[in-house]
C-alpha cells in the first residue's frame, strides 16, 4: 500500500515537471517557469511529509510552521524590514531540523535518502564553496572592468576577492606558524567577516523575497526613481529600464482596470547635468507614448531618500491629500533599500524592480549592502567591538596560561 502511494506521488510529480513548461508556453507567460517547478516540488514534498506525519501520528511540522507564521505575520505587516530576512532564515533552519527529526522518528528511506543527498551537497559547498566564490568574484570583476569602467564603485567584487584570498593566507599562517594566543588575535578578522557574511545573507534573502511584490492594479501613482544621465542630458539604459518597467505597469493597469495612474519622474539636476533627471525621464516617457498629462515631475531630489520625500509632497499636492495608492520602480538590486527609504520617508509604497544584466548584479548588491551597513553603522560597530574584545581577552587568557605552564 505504501509503495503504491509513493509510486503514485512520483508519477504525479513527474507529470507536473513535464506539464508546467508546456502550460507556461501555452499561456505565453514571461514569468520564470523554474519558479513554478520549484513550487511544485515543494508542494509534493510537503504532501509527502504530511503523509509521514499522519502515519507516525506526530506533529513535528508545527515547529517550522510557527517560525513560518511569525515571518509571514511580520512580512505582510511591513515588508520593508531587514529583520524579515533573519526570520525567514530561522524558518529554514527550523525546517531543516524538522526534516532530521522526522527522518529519525519514521526511518523513512526516501526521506533519509533526500537528507543524505542534501547533506552531501552542503558538505561539498562548504569544502569548495569559498574557493568557488573567490574564482567567481575575480571573473566577475574582470567582466565589470571591461564593460562598466574602472570607477571605485565598480571594483567591489575585485576588492572582496582580494580580501578573501588574503583571509585564506592569514588562516594558513595563523594555523601553522603562530602560537595559540596570537592565533586568537588573528582570528578577529575572519570572525568579523563571518558576522558580516551572516548579515549579508539575511540582506540578500529579504532582497530576493522582496522582488516578488505583485502590486494590485489600483495605483494612483507610479514613482520612477532617477539615476545619472549620459552626458548630463540623455537617459542611460539603467534608468531606461526603470522607466520601461513603470510604463509596462501603467499600460497593464489601464488594460485591466481602465484606471490610469500617473507617472512621477523623480530626480534633480546634478552638478554635471544640463537638466534635471526628472525632465529627461519625462521626455523619454513621452517618446514612448505616455501623455504629458499623465506625468508629474519632481526635480529637486539628489538621493533616494529625497526621491521619496519630495515625490510624496508632489503626490499629496496633486491628489489633494494622502489617501492615494502608490508604488515605485527602480532596478531590482536597488529595490529593497529603496523600500527602506520609502519607509523612512513615511511613504506607504512598495516597489517593483526592473531587470539588470546578470554580470552587474554581484557588484551592485555589494554596493547596496555597503549602503545598508552605513545606515546602521553604530549597531555593526558594537558587534565588531564585542568580537575584538572577546578575542583579546581570550588571547590574554591563553598567554597567561602558557606563561604559568612554562613557569
Amino acid at each position: 500500500m505504501e509503495l503504491r502511494f509513493e509510486s503514485s506521488l512520483f508519477i504525479v510529480y513527474f507529470l507536473g515537471l513535464i506539464l508546467i513548461p508546456i502550460w507556461n508556453k501555452v499561456r505565453k507567460s514571461k514569468g520564470n517557469w523554474l519558479l513554478y517547478e520549484l513550487g511544485w516540488f515543494l508542494a509534493c514534498l510537503i504532501f509527502y511529509l504530511l503523509s509521514l506525519e499522519v502515519k507516525s501520528r506526530t506533529y513535528f511540522i508545527g515547529i517550522p510552521l510557527v517560525f513560518l507564521g511569525i515571518f509571514l505575520f511580520r512580512y505582510f505587516k511591513e515588508k520593508r524590514r531587514l529583520s524579515n530576512g533573519l526570520l525567514f532564515n530561522l524558518f529554514l533552519i527550523s525546517f531543516g531540523g524538522y526534516l532530521g527529526l522526522l527522518a529519525i522518528t519514521t526511518q523513512d528511506p526516501l526521506l533519509i535518502l533526500f537528507l543524505v543527498t542534501l547533506f552531501i551537497g552542503l558538505l561539498l559547498l562548504l569544502l569548495v564553496g569559498l574557493y568557488a566564490i573567490i574564482i567567481f568574484l575575480y571573473w566577475n570583476a574582470l567582466i565589470v572592468w571591461r564593460k562598466e569602467g574602472h570607477s571605485l564603485a565598480n571594483l567591489l567584487t575585485l576588492f572582496l576577492a582580494i580580501g578573501l584570498t588574503g583571509l585564506l593566507v592569514l588562516d594558513y599562517v595563523s594555523g601553522h606558524f603562530l602560537p595559540q594566543w596570537m592565533a586568537s588575535l588573528f582570528a578577529i578578522v575572519p570572525m568579523i567577516l563571518i558576522y558580516f557574511a551572516i548579515v549579508f545573507y539575511n540582506f540578500l534573502t529579504i532582497s530576493i523575497i522582496y522582488q516578488f511584490n505583485r502590486p494590485k492594479y489600483t495605483q494612483d501613482y507610479i514613482i520612477v526613481l532617477g539615476a545619472g544621465l549620459i552626458e548630463g542630458k540623455r537617459v542611460p539604459p539603467l534608468l531606461g529600464n526603470r522607466i520601461e518597467k513603470a510604463i509596462r505597469f501603467y499600460n497593464k493597469q489601464k488594460e485591466k482596470t481602465a484606471k490610469t495612474p500617473k507617472l512621477v519622474m523623480s530626480g534633480g539636476k546634478g552638478d554635471d547635468e544640463h537638466l534635471a533627471e526628472g525632465l529627461a525621464m519625462k521626455q523619454y516617457a513621452v517618446e514612448k507614448g505616455i501623455p504629458e498629462t499623465d506625468i508629474l515631475v519632481e526635480a529637486n531630489s539628489v538621493n533616494t531618500l529625497e526621491n521619496m520625500r519630495f515625490s510624496k509632497e508632489v503626490m499629496e499636492e496633486d491628489f489633494g491629500g494622502n489617501g492615494y495608492q502608490a508604488i515605485f520602480t527602480t532596478n531590482n538590486f536597488h529595490l529593497f533599500r529603496a523600500g527602506l527609504f520609502a519607509r523612512q520617508a513615511s511613504l506607504k509604497a512598495n516597489g517593483i524592480g526592473a531587470k539588470t544584466a546578470f554580470y552587474f548584479l554581484p557588484n551592485a548588491f555589494l554596493r547596496e549592502f555597503a549602503a545598508i551597513l552605513l545606515m546602521r553603522k553604530r549597531r555593526h560597530a558594537m558587534f565588531c567591538a564585542a568580537i575584538v574584545l572577546l578575542n583579546v581577552l581570550l588571547a590574554l587568557l591563553q598567554l597567561l596560561t602558557s606563561s604559568l605552564a612554562a613557569g
